[in-house]
């Protein structure tokens, strides 16, 4: 029997010392797939992504580079998507961040080759000019209830700072129970003094993260436009939900729109990958969400998405865990336990 899913690609942030050798362990049978990623990573004077997933040593500061972290994230995520069941209907796919990139190559919408050079060439640019940066901070609560006077006020105060002198502050990502804020240095500190620190962890800056999904980003924006061709872009084979929730149909997609997006505003407004997941629910109703690996931090984002809107009547942290024990909506394939599930 046929199972349907939506495919949630994650982005920058999920390949850590754990996910170390994941191509490796998961994708032996994918050595040509990954040689075209090579062949561009070699071409371009950079270490290849076969060798950097293969390194026995595993360096945050260097894994955490965009342009280290974003080919070996893209590269695991694509091949996972290669990788599922044959019962398995993909209704539409999203991502979250840079997980727009891979969802437009796991939807058909570019290439695997093309993917990977948006991805790398999005990545590199980033690393290079690395403007501002970006911190975490919970908006709900340990239970995972939406909190709308919580989430309000902490997006007042970040507008408060962004309004002062040399200041630079805003929303970068909506993230479940979670905001991401990006901004400069003075802003992001400003917020970081303003708010009671939380479990011991937040706020948390995301190490080598530019200040993603904000006008600072917008010579990025420029710069991937140039290299970047409308060309490379073609009409997906499924339906692709966006950072607004918005959805690419197959066969009604303006391509040149599709391209303007990606480079354009996907790049210097606030993705909102909660309403992506809310409207992939209330659109496709799917059997169940599959989060590609590598890691599973983004699992949590698409779970706290689901239970604000009491999906399948499922609300909150505690009801959530009881659904999964008993008919799982949710399988992230970085979980080596949920991921025999889905692959094929």
């Amino acid at each position: 029997m046929t199972r349907t899913a939506v495919l949630i690609c994650p982005g920058r942030g999920t390949y850590n010392k754990a996910e170390l050798g994941y191509l490796h362990r998961h994708h032996a049978d994918k050595a040509a797939l990954f040689a075209g990623f090579d062949a561009q990573r070699k071409d371009a004077g950079q270490e290849e992504v076969t060798a950097l997933d293969g390194a026995t040593r595993f360096s945050m500061s260097k894994y955490s580079r965009g342009d280290i972290a974003s080919p070996l994230i893209y590269a695991s995520t694509l091949a996972d998507a290669q990788s599922l069941a044959d019962d398995i209907e993909i209704v539409a796919v999203t991502g979250n961040s840079m997980g727009w990139y891979t969802a437009l190559a796991a939807a058909g919408a570019l290439s695997a080759a093309d993917g990977f050079k948006v991805v790398n060439t999005m990545g590199t640019l980033m690393q290079q000019q690395l403007i501002g940066g970006q911190l975490v901070y919970p908006s709900a609560g340990p239970d995972w209830q939406d909190n709308p006077r919580r989430k309000t006020g902490l997006l007042d105060l970040a507008a408060e700072i962004n309004a002062r002198e040399e200041h630079n502050l805003g929303l970068s990502i909506d993230l479940g129970g979670m905001l991401v804020l990006a901004g400069n240095e003075a802003g992001l500190s400003a917020f970081e003094a303003a708010v009671p620190v939380l479990d011991d962890r937040f706020p948390m800056r995301l190490a080598n993260h530019a200040a993603f999904h904000t006008a600072l980003q917008a010579p990025v924006a420029a710069e991937g436009r140039k290299r970047l061709s409308p060309e490379m872009f073609s009409q997906p084979d499924v339906p692709l939900i966006d950072g607004r929730g918005q959805i690419w149909w197959p066969g009604a997609t303006d391509k040149q729109a599709l391209w303007d997006y990606t480079l354009g505003r996907q790049v210097v407004e606030a993705y909102d990958f909660t309403r992506a997941v809310q409207n992939a629910a209330y659109e496709f109703a799917p059997d169940q969400f599959i989060v590609t690996g590598p890691g599973t931090t983004l699992g949590g984002a698409v779970a706290q998405s689901l239970t604000q809107i009491s999906w399948k009547g499922v609300v909150g942290k505690a009801g959530f865990k009881a659904r999964q024990a008993e008919d799982p909506l949710l399988i992230s394939m970085g979980d080596d336990a949920q991921r025999s599930s889905v692959s094929g």
